[in-house]
């Protein structure tokens, strides 16, 4: 291997950089660039291999061969194939179209400070009763109301949320009193988030039905904004505007084009 490389190597600095050929396979060729490129990549992944040229070169050829093995048996053709090789021209389309306008977001001080005072971080415990995805009416019943008995207990002895959540919570949180510790808005489920959103420590919400099941919630803490991760807040807020600004993209995507729906699924 190192003889073909040194031969390869050879021939390389006599051909115009443009005409560059480093291996064929089948007569498929792979240029100087691909190899460049590759071996570039390869060396900025520290692995048990050693990253060496011929390990780059080998590595591309093999690449070339499974290729060639999967055209010639048919898997470019086979379904889940062609999915996923949509999903990355989707992906590859949306990033540059959307590319320029993604480098310009910013996120201010004064946004930052804004959007806190809308969405704190609380320290919560839960009491949760579980239910399925897909839960029947007589499961969600039963839910409710073992939810509403524990809420009605609380109302009487909110004391007792440690000891209850620890008896009846169906979660892994239930051995420290349901205490899921400090968690920004973006962690929690917007309904769970929503029940709790401007009270203070000590409250206690009624029954919260998320995709979990019903969650009697418990205000523990809440921090200041001098206490947060303010690169997390700033990242939260950016993802926030990402979002807005790919919604707009796809809505300027479907302008004039016929989207047909069928039965609802809903």
């Amino acid at each position: 291997m190192k003889k073909l490389l040194i031969v390869l190597l050879m021939a390389m600095m006599a051909t115009p950089a443009f005409a560059q050929v480093v291996a064929t396979v089948n007569g498929k060729q792979i240029t100087k660039k691909q190899f460049d490129d590759y071996h570039l990549q390869n060396l900025k992944f520290v692995g048990q291999r050693k990253i060496t040229k011929e390990v780059s070169l080998q590595d591309l050829i093999n690449r070339e061969l499974g290729i060639q093995k999967a055209k010639k048996v048919g898997t470019d053709k086979d379904s889940n194939v062609i999915y996923l090789q949509e999903d990355i021209l989707f992906h590859a389309q949306t990033s540059k179209d959307t590319e320029g306008d993604l480098k310009k977001i910013a996120v201010s001080d004064d946004e930052l400070k804004k959007y806190y005072e809308n969405n704190k971080e609380y320290r919560t415990a839960h009491i949760l009763y579980r239910l399925r995805a897909e839960p029947t009416a007589d499961e969600v019943k039963a839910a409710l109301t073992q939810s509403l008995e524990i809420y009605t207990q609380l109302q009487a002895q909110p004391e007792d949320f440690a000891k209850l959540a620890n008896k009846f919570s169906q979660t892994s949180a239930a051995p420290v009193g349901g205490d899921l510790g400090f968690q920004p808005p973006t962690r929690l489920a917007p309904e769970y988030f929503e029940a709790i959103k401007g009270q203070k420590v000590g409250f206690i919400s009624k029954p919260v039905r998320t995709q979990m099941g019903y969650h009697v919630i418990k205000i523990l803490g809440v921090k200041s904004f001098d206490q947060i991760d303010k690169n997390l807040y700033k990242k939260i807020i950016y993802d926030t505007k990402t979002s807005a600004l790919l919604e707009s993209y796809f809505k300027g995507l479907a302008k004039g084009v016929d989207i047909k729906m069928g039965p609802s699924p809903l």
